[in-house]
């Protein structure tokens, strides 16, 4: 398999976890968000939406979409798995993981923010200060979802979910821009949780071949 992806994109991180955590092998192919590089007209082959990540599987099928890839592992290679069996429990964390990937990551992913800043003259403090808004209040609110749910080492039970995936990207992103993450106990123990574990060190920015912190 072959992922497409950029080291600081929050969709591409959930990828490499899922990836890490089934153990699969695959080649890191960098695509550069800043420099445009997903916005060149060989990318629209491999992505027609132009976005990362992209996956293309071992048949060569290209596949578009961080959940809609997470959930083609997961059906393709089960163990471990990242949805519970149950179908009220994967409700469950699907909705979780939605809160993050459909709620928060949207409203600051880099060309929401660049739309700001260039097409709409929103200074750099204005920019931060939305960024920080928005993440803040959907995890507060990803807290409180997490607090109706019975305790566990991560965000759902005991082992890493589709939930997880999701909420370590993002946890990363917000401490690039100083989000505040105090009185958010479930989520940062989930964090923490998750980053004991050498899968997520493994798919985290740092480590990806491109990395240029």
């Amino acid at each position: 398999m072959k992922l497409y992806n950029y080291f600081r994109s929050s969709a591409s991180f959930r990828v490499r976890i899922a990836l890490e955590l089934k153990g699969l092998p695959y080649e890191y192919v960098p695509v550069h968000l800043v420099k445009g590089e997903h916005q060149q007209a060989g990318y629209a082959a491999v992505s027609p939406a132009m976005l990362v990540p992209s996956l293309e599987t071992d048949a060569g099928e290209h596949l578009g979409q961080s959940m809609a890839i997470i959930e083609y592992l997961d059906e393709t290679h089960p163990e471990p798995a990242l949805l519970p069996p149950d179908p009220l429990a994967r409700a469950r964390v699907r909705a979780l993981a939605q809160l993050i990937a459909c709620e928060i990551h949207p409203l600051n992913n880099l060309r929401v923010l660049k739309y700001l800043v260039r097409a709409l003259k929103v200074d750099e403090a204005a920019k931060t200060a939305w960024y920080r808004h928005w993440v803040r209040e959907g995890l507060e609110a990803f807290e409180r979802e997490l607090a109706q749910l019975p305790a566990g080492r991560f965000c759902f039970g005991d082992t890493p979910t589709l939930a997880d995936c999701c909420l370590v990207p993002q946890i990363f992103n917000g401490r690039r821009f100083d989000v505040s993450f105090d009185g958010l106990p479930r989520t940062m123990a989930a964090f923490d949780a998750c980053m004991a574990l050498p899968a997520f060190q493994r798919a985290q920015p740092s480590s990806c071949p491109d990395n240029e912190a």
